[in-house]
């Protein structure tokens, strides 16, 4: 084993020595055997060969000589012996391969689709972009869907990812759609596999391509049939309640929305209990786009406690991970984008902001405006759970109508039920994130807080339960 060590080791140093000399000594593609033994026989490179140890030194060059990486892997790749079609087709094929090779290992590292797509977006080009879906595209065709996870799946749809043709003549195409020519095709791909290979490994939120059955949430593998029909009338309220200009219209539809939810929510939590089931949590990742992602990473961070889940943000990718049981999930999900959408209508209704002198303000006036919504917002959510965990344990309806003149029995399995999904939920965050930090966030725009506490109380209810009622 030694020597087979020491053997591996001298192998290695002759190929790096041999890429190390000055350029002209040696023809491209070949392995000179610089360093070799007596009797070293020299062999050609295969196509493969050269384009993965031309990816292996862009991903692995350090930031200050990344650029210098990236030029020489580009004349490599585009000179001899490449120029010629059919070597120029066997760089396109192997390009694809390793793409694929390293988008699948993005899959095990726990990323998905929106998220290698969202990081790329915010990194690279629109270029770049449309080259990480067609990865996607091409490493999909691998498996069959009954192996992939429906919120997979809806992912690489969104995408549009389709991409279907020849390997050999992918780079041809991706030039002409782009307007590039070889060496500006080539620099874009190895500028993505230099982003894509050095991303970190992340909390897996779901069941990668080809594991579908290994599932993190919580409720089973098909929905109960009411599920689909709470939810869509759920995102018909909401939708109502975005679209109208009137705020009592607003409160009305919304008050609707969160009373279904907070009865979808409790009716499982008491169905697990009844089938005995564990009860663990899943998690989802909701992204949080620029401007003003930290006012917007702390809305959703408002809504999530009230729905017995956390939200962890990462702002280095764009998202934010929201861990919880599926129903809460979906609740979360549903009305921190609709709160989203209406806080920014009435930030934009609000208009722009000039100081005393006539400079504007307007970004420090919005970005007050967002952190005064959250934090208004998480206020109103916590005295509306509060409210309705008690009518829950006291056995009044959700909707505080009368109930033959008397409240229902008490289930008392309700506290002790809600409270283990809320212990289970703070255990899986600490076990996804054992190093979390706290930042604090505030506005200084007096005015833009006035105007976000206003919108704030004019974008939730009145006097009613809130989403879900907290253990």
């Amino acid at each position: 084993m030694g020597k087979r060590n020491q053997e591996r080791r001298r192998a290695k140093k002759r190929e790096r020595d041999a890429r190390q000399r000055p350029a002209g000594t040696r023809p491209a593609g070949w392995d000179s055997g610089f360093g070799a033994e007596p009797g070293w026989v020299p062999r050609r490179l295969s196509p493969g060969e050269i384009v993965e140890s031309v990816v292996v030194r862009v991903v692995d060059a350090p930031d200050r000589i990344a650029a210098d990486a990236l030029a020489a892997g580009v004349a490599e790749l585009t000179g001899p012996p490449f120029q010629r079609p059919d070597g120029w087709g066997a760089v396109s094929a192997e390009l694809l391969g390793l793409t694929e090779r390293i988008v699948r290992d993005c899959w095990q590292g726990g990323w998905q689709p929106a998220d290698l797509a969202r990081v790329v977006g915010r990194d690279l080009t629109a270029g770049h972009l449309r080259l990480a879906v067609d990865a996607i595209a091409a490493e999909g065709r691998r498996h069959a869907a009954a192996t992939v996870d429906p919120r997979w799946a809806a992912q690489v749809h969104e995408l549009g990812a389709g991409w279907c043709g020849d390997p050999r003549g992918y780079l041809d195409a991706v030039g002409e759609r782009d307007g590039l020519d070889r060496a500006g095709t080539a620099r874009c791909v190895l500028e993505l596999l230099r982003l894509l290979a050095r991303l970190p490994e992340l909390p897996p939120v779901g069941p990668a391509p080809g594991q579908r059955g290994h599932r993190t949430a919580d409720r089973p593998a098909e929905p109960a049939p009411t599920e689909p029909r709470i939810l869509a009338r759920v995102r018909a309220l909401l939708a109502q309640a975005e679209s109208t200009n009137y705020p009592e219209e607003a409160d009305a539809f919304t008050a609707k929305a969160q009373q279904l939810m907070a009865r979808h929510s409790i009716s499982a939590a008491l169905l697990d209990a009844d089938a005995h089931r564990g009860g663990e949590p899943g998690a989802r990742r909701i992204g949080i786009d620029n401007p003003y992602e930290a006012p917007k990473a702390l809305l959703l961070d408002a809504v999530t406690p009230a729905n017995r889940c956390r939200s962890v943000w990462s702002k280095a990718f764009g998202f934010s991970t929201v861990v919880g049981h599926e129903p809460d999930l979906d609740s979360v999900e549903m009305l921190y984008t609709s709160l989203l959408v209406q806080a920014t209508a009435a930030m934009n209704r609000a208009g722009a902001r000039r100081d005393g002198q006539g400079r504007s303000r307007t970004r420090t006036f919005r970005q007050s405006f967002l952190v005064a919504y959250a934090s208004r917002i998480g206020e109103r959510l916590t005295e509306a759970t509060d409210s309705a965990v008690r009518d829950a344990a006291a056995g009044r309806p959700a909707d505080g109508s009368a109930t033959d003149g008397a409240d229902a029995p008490a289930d008392p399995r309700l506290l002790p039920v809600l409270a283990a999904r809320a212990d289970a939920v703070a255990a899986a965050t600490e076990r996804m994130f054992p190093d979390l930090t706290l930042h604090t966030l505030a506005g200084n725009d007096r005015e833009g807080w006035a105007h976000g506490t206003a919108a704030a109380d004019r974008a939730i209810l009145r006097d009613q339960p809130s989403v879900t009622p907290a253990g």
